[in-house]
């Protein structure tokens, strides 16, 4: 039996490169180098029908340990709580105070991302409602 070597982690959402801009913030990711004939993934875009334009990104570690996100547009919206959700480690090691300092900073920050009406900073939002937990 073949083992699995790499995965990447999908989202359905409405504005594909809003959502991976912001996991690159959170998660320290980049958007990958646009294919080898386009200077830009701009340029890549227009190339395609114009259903097509705008439909999906991705995003990758640049350590190249994290999974590959990418993120697809659908035309429904999120209806209810999400069966899979991240969770963004920043505590891990961290004990009492400074597990909590850790936390509320990270918190904070992503607040300032886009999920304005969070009220305990553990379990969080993206700028789509999707749920993931600060850990």
């Amino acid at each position: 039996m073949t083992s699995v070597k790499q995965f990447q982690v999908t989202f359905d959402c409405a504005e594909p490169e809003r959502v991976a801009r912001f996991w690159c913030e959170v998660l320290g990711y980049v958007l990958p180098p646009p294919p080898e004939e386009f200077a830009t993934w701009d340029d890549f875009d227009r190339s395609l029908p114009p259903e097509q334009q705008g439909s999906w990104c991705a995003c990758v570690d640049p350590s190249g340990a994290g999974p590959r996100l990418y993120f697809q547009r659908v035309p429904e919206g999120k209806v209810v709580k999400n069966r899979l959700h991240l969770d963004v480690r920043v505590g891990t090691g961290l004990v009492g105070e400074e597990r909590v300092a850790a936390l509320e900073s990270e918190c904070a920050r992503l607040v300032a991302l886009g999920d304005d009406d969070n009220e305990s900073c553990l379990v969080m939002r993206d700028i789509e409602g999707n749920e993931f937990d600060l850990d």
